[in-house]
C-alpha cells in the first residue's frame, strides 16, 4: 500500500468517524425520545391522553428551566449542584410576600424571587473566579446554605398561596385553545432567550472557548472570569424563575421543594448531548433530554413503577450517556 491509499484510507475512516460522533450528538437523543414515546404510548393506557400530555409538560417546564441553566455552567466548564435548592428559596421566597400583611404586589414578589436565584448564582461564581474554589464545591456548599434558609424562613412549613389567586392561576393557566400551560409558555421564550445568546452572541462563543481550554480563552483575550461568573448569574436566575413556576404550580411554597433536581438538570443537558468535561453542549439537545426525563418518569408512573426504581433508571440513563460522550471524545 502507497503513502497516498494510506492517508486516503486514513481521512476515510476520519470522516467516519465524524458521521457517527454527528448521529449520537445529534440523532441519538432525538431517536431514544421518539423510542421511549412509541414504547409507552402503545403499552400503557393513558398515556395519549391531554391529561397526560399536558402533565408532562408542566413537569418538563421546571426540570428544563433549571436544565438550560445548567447548561451554560456546563458549556462553560463548571457544574452547579444548588439549583434545586435555589428553586426551594425562591419559590418560598415569593410565597413569604405574597402571604405577608399586606401583600406584596405579584410582580414584586416575583422580582423578588427571581433577584434571590440570581444573588444566589452571583455569590457561586465570585467565589469560583475570585477565591479560586472548585464548582463542585462551592454550588454543594451553597445547596446546604439556600436549603437551610428556605426551611428556616418558613419553619419547615409549607406556605399556602390558595389566598393568591393571581400568582396560582400563572401556573395553571392555559393559552392556545388550552393547550398549552402558561409555565410551557415561559419555557420555550427561555429556550429561544438562550438559543439565541448560546448561537449568535459573544458570550456563547466565550462559553465554548472557556469550556474546551480556560487559559487559551484567556490568552486569547477572554475575560474568563467575568464570563464565568455571569454563566452562573444566569444559571442562578433561571432556578429562581423555576423556583417562581413551580409555587405557582403546586399553590405552595415549598421549603422542601426540587429535592433531587440538580440531579434531573444535569442528567437533562448530559442526555442531551452536554459534555460533562466542557465545551460541548445546545439547547435543543436539553430539551430533548429534558423530554426524554419527563417521557420516562410519565410512562413509569402509568405502568406503577416505583419512585425508587425510576431514580434507578434514571442513573443509569446518566451513566449510559456520559458513556456515550466518552466514546464520542474517542
Amino acid at each position: 500500500m502507497s503513502v497516498i491509499d494510506a492517508i486516503d484510507q486514513a481521512t476515510a475512516f476520519a470522516r467516519t468517524v465524524r458521521v457517527v460522533q454527528i448521529i449520537i450528538t445529534r440523532a441519538g437523543p432525538g431517536a431514544g425520545l421518539l423510542a421511549l414515546f412509541l414504547y409507552f404510548g402503545l403499552t400503557t393506557e393513558g398515556f395519549f391522553t391531554k391529561d397526560n400530555l399536558i402533565y408532562m409538560a408542566l413537569q418538563i417546564a421546571v426540570v428544563a428551566l433549571l436544565a438550560i441553566g445548567e447548561t451554560f455552567v456546563i458549556v462553560a466548564g463548571g457544574i452547579d449542584l444548588s439549583v434545586g435548592s435555589v428553586l426551594a428559596l425562591s419559590g418560598v421566597t415569593t410565597a413569604l410576600l405574597l402571604t405577608r400583611e399586606p401583600p406584596v404586589p405579584v410582580a414584586l414578589a416575583i422580582g423578588a424571587g427571581l433577584g434571590v436565584g440570581a444573588l444566589c448564582g452571583l455569590i457561586n461564581g465570585t467565589l469560583v473566579t475570585q477565591a479560586q474554589l472548585p464548582p463542585f464545591i462551592v454550588t454543594l456548599g451553597m445547596m446546604g446554605i439556600c436549603r437551610g434558609l428556605a426551611k428556616i424562613w418558613t419553619d419547615a412549613q409549607n406556605i399556602d398561596l390558595s389566598g393568591s389567586p393571581t400568582f396560582t392561576r400563572l401556573g395553571s393557566e392555559r393559552v392556545l385553545a388550552d393547550w398549552v400551560p402558561v409555565p410551557v409558555l415561559a419555557l420555550i421564550v427561555v429556550a429561544l432567550v438562550a438559543v439565541f445568546i448560546l448561537r449568535f452572541t459573544a458570550l456563547g462563543r466565550y462559553c465554548y472557548a472557556m469550556g474546551s481550554n480556560k487559559e487559551a480563552a484567556r490568552l486569547s483575550g477572554v475575560n474568563v472570569k467575568l464570563h464565568t461568573t455571569v454563566v452562573f448569574i444566569i444559571c442562578g436566575l433561571l432556578a429562581g424563575l423555576a423556583g417562581v413556576v413551580q409555587a405557582a404550580r403546586v399553590g405552595i411554597g415549598q421549603p422542601t421543594g426540587g429535592m433531587g433536581y440538580e440531579l434531573d438538570g444535569i442528567a437533562a443537558a448530559v442526555i442531551g448531548g452536554a459534555s460533562l468535561m466542557g465545551g460541548v453542549g445546545t439547547i435543543s439537545g436539553t430539551i430533548l433530554g429534558a423530554l426524554i426525563m419527563a417521557v420516562l418518569r410519565s410512562g413509569c408512573d402509568l405502568k406503577g413503577v416505583s419512585p425508587h426504581l425510576q431514580d434507578v433508571v434514571i442513573g443509569g440513563v446518566i451513566v449510559l450517556a456520559v458513556l456515550v460522550d466518552r466514546i464520542r471524545q474517542r
